[in-house]
């Protein structure tokens, strides 16, 4: 029996020859596939991004005035929202910090849970915004930021025929 015929369908032979050769490309193959294997159909907790960073749902609307953006942070305080822009680039970032704590004398436990998380999304943004009035405001976990045009980038663009040559 051919070793080809016991290597799963799409592998090529390459594989098992460059194993042979290398033990520590083997084991770290071997190893790789093992965590492959565990961790296929786990998934990520809604907004968690892998990095560490939690991703908020986010709605980004354009209209004539500029850019409207919602985003959606449950259990987030006011006062832990940054909000800011720099070189065109507009920042979200917030900080989730919760501890719950369960105490019973009687039967005889004690149980404390915390959970932190960071949300950060960044926006590039399409236009030169008017920085004195953009409007930031939280209410009921859901976050609305106005980002108006600057006078200039709310000028029409000058249309421009083109001719035959």
């Amino acid at each position: 029996m051919s070793i080809k015929s016991l290597l799963p369908f799409g592998r090529t032979t390459d594989v098992t020859q460059g194993a042979a050769s290398d033990p520590f490309t083997a084991m770290r193959r071997d190893m790789d596939r093992l965590f492959e294997d565990f961790s296929r159909g786990i998934s990520l907790p809604a907004g968690f991004s892998g990095t560490g960073m939690l991703s908020p749902k986010v709605n980004v609307s354009e209209t004539k005035k500029g850019l409207e953006i919602t985003a959606e942070l449950p259990g987030i305080d006011e006062k832990d929202i940054d909000v800011d822009l720099d070189d065109g680039i507009l920042t979200l970032k917030a900080e989730h910090k919760a501890e719950k704590e369960e105490k019973d004398e009687k039967k005889h436990y004690h149980l404390v849970e915390r959970s932190y998380g960071t949300y950060m999304r960044r926006f590039a943004l399409p236009f030169e915004p008017d920085e004195d009035k953009i409007e930031a405001k939280f209410e009921n976990g859901v976050l609305k930021i106005a980002i108006p045009r600057s006078a200039e980038a709310a000028k029409q663009a000058k249309k421009i025929a083109v001719k035959p040559a």
